[in-house]
Parts: structure tokens; C-alpha cells; sequence
């Protein structure tokens, strides 16, 4: 298979333990964390089973646009793979308009949600596959029945409760979104020891720092001397940098932004 990185750390570890050839699509700054396709091209053979891509991309906050999906999706069916999409970041758009799914665009896409990210409802811990392939989603429901029997009944009334109002949900935490962003990237262009690509959709950033720390080691003193939290960009692979969360209060994300400039301009 071929996975893209930075992303979700079990797209590429969970085949990995199971003894599949992980290929690595390494995503980079200069080309706004979107996928090479020429290199994505030679990457694919006809061994490969599987193309995995995190639409919208965490933690770097990127976006696929449609014609480039469509191109992956022909890599794809170039070689008969399925494609899998991690969407759990999807529905949130700068404008409010449609944003495109894998299946939108083949066949043999997967496209995987949950109720995490974009409603806000991390608690419940609910998800769906969706696929136009019915042959994989006999495969889901076989391995469902095996590992997970039956959900929480309440997860489940209060998920479908969130989803039959999705519309007033969504542009409520768009507005959440929309108005952080722009006081995330504001800060990034008025500290000059910080660098991004500033991000299209998702309610993460992949905040790059000038300081000689390793991203664990800053991460754990920061929270211990400012009370601020951010990911390491290590556990991304992607070292120098931390993962900046931004779907909260305007109010608290504006006091760690200062509180991570004053660390970043200590001795």
C-alpha cells in the first residue's frame, strides 16, 4: 500500500503490523502538504492493493482539490487498488459549498467519518465507512460483527440526533473555525519565529518553530511552564514543528498563541 505522511498515525502502522509493504508518500511544505503525483505514480505497481490520503489532511490542515482527487483516483484504478479517504476532518469549507469526497470520484473509494472532528462530539466515539463497493462493505460488516457487536445505544441517539441537525451544527462550529484561523494566522505573520502553510480546511495547523528543542522535549516543557498544550511533530514524523489545535474559544487560543511566543523568546 501507499500512504501519505503526515497523517493519522494507524493508516500506516496498523498494515505495517500486519506485515503489508508500506510505501511512504512524504507530503512537503513547498508543495502546501499536497500529494506528488509524479512521485505517486512510481510509488504504485501492480502489487499495490491500497492508496491512503487524509482529506483534510492533520495535522497540517491541507485540502485535496477536486481535479487532484480525480487524478489520484486514476493512479488508483490505473493499478485495480482501492482508495481509502480519511475524512474525518470533511464538511467544514472556507465558504459553506460541498466538499468532495473519494466517493465522489471512484469506484472503488472508501471514505472514513466520524462524529470527532467536524461535530465536535469526540465523547460519543462514533464512525461510519461509506464505499460504493458493496464487496467491502460485506468485508466491514463481517469484521464489525467480529470485534464490535453493538455500539452505546445513547452514543447512538445522541449521533443521530447531531447528524439530523448536521446543517446548524456545522455552521456553528464553521464560524468557530473560520474566526480562530484568522487569529491563527495572524500570529504566524506577526511572530517571526514560527512558519506554516496556512491551512485550507480541518481545525489543525502544522506550526514549524526556531528554536534548538526537539518538538517532545518543547511540547513537555510547555505545558509544565506555560499551561499550554500542542502535539509534538514527532509523533507526525515531521520533526521541528508542533501540531496546533485551533476549534475552541477565541480567548484561549489567543492566550497560548502569546503564552508559545513567550517560550519561543526565552533564553
Amino acid at each position: 500500500m501507499v500512504c501519505v505522511l503526515p497523517t493519522y498515525q494507524q493508516h500506516y502502522s496498523i498494515p505495517a503490523s500486519i506485515g503489508a509493504e508500506v510505501r511512504v508518500l512524504k507530503l512537503a511544505m513547498e508543495n502546501d502538504y499536497l500529494p506528488d503525483l509524479k512521485e505517486l505514480r512510481r510509488m504504485v505497481d501492480k502489487n499495490t492493493k491500497m492508496i491512503t490520503i487524509n482529506n483534510p489532511n492533520n495535522p497540517t490542515g491541507s485540502l485535496i482539490p477536486l481535479d487532484m482527487l480525480k487524478e489520484i483516483a486514476e493512479i488508483a484504478r490505473s493499478v485495480d487498488a482501492y482508495l481509502l479517504s480519511d475524512e474525518v476532518y470533511r464538511s467544514i469549507s472556507e465558504d459553506g459549498s460541498y466538499m468532495p469526497s473519494v466517493l465522489d470520484v471512484y469506484e472503488k473509494g472508501i471514505s472514513v467519518g466520524s462524529m470527532s472532528k467536524s461535530f465536535s462530539l469526540a465523547g460519543l466515539r462514533m464512525g461510519w465507512i461509506a464505499s460504493n463497493d458493496l464487496e467491502v462493505i460485506e468485508r466491514v460488516k463481517e469484521r464489525r460483527d467480529y470485534d464490535t457487536i453493538s455500539c452505546g445505544v445513547l452514543d447512538d441517539k445522541l449521533a443521530s440526533l447531531a447528524l439530523a441537525n448536521k446543517e446548524a451544527i456545522i455552521e456553528r462550529n464553521r464560524n468557530i473555525v473560520l474566526n480562530n484561523r484568522a487569529i491563527l494566522d495572524k500570529w504566524v505573520n506577526e511572530t517571526p519565529e514560527v512558519r506554516y502553510v496556512r491551512p485550507a480546511a480541518g481545525t489543525t495547523a502544522l506550526v514549524y518553530y526556531d528554536k534548538d528543542i526537539p518538538s517532545y522535549d518543547l511540547c513537555k516543557k510547555l505545558i509544565e511552564t506555560k499551561g499550554v498544550l500542542f502535539t509534538p511533530g514527532s509523533c507526525f514524523e515531521m520533526e521541528g514543528a508542533v501540531r496546533i489545535g485551533y476549534a475552541f474559544d477565541s480567548k484561549t487560543l489567543q492566550e497560548g498563541l502569546d503564552k508559545f511566543t513567550e517560550f519561543l523568546r526565552q533564553e
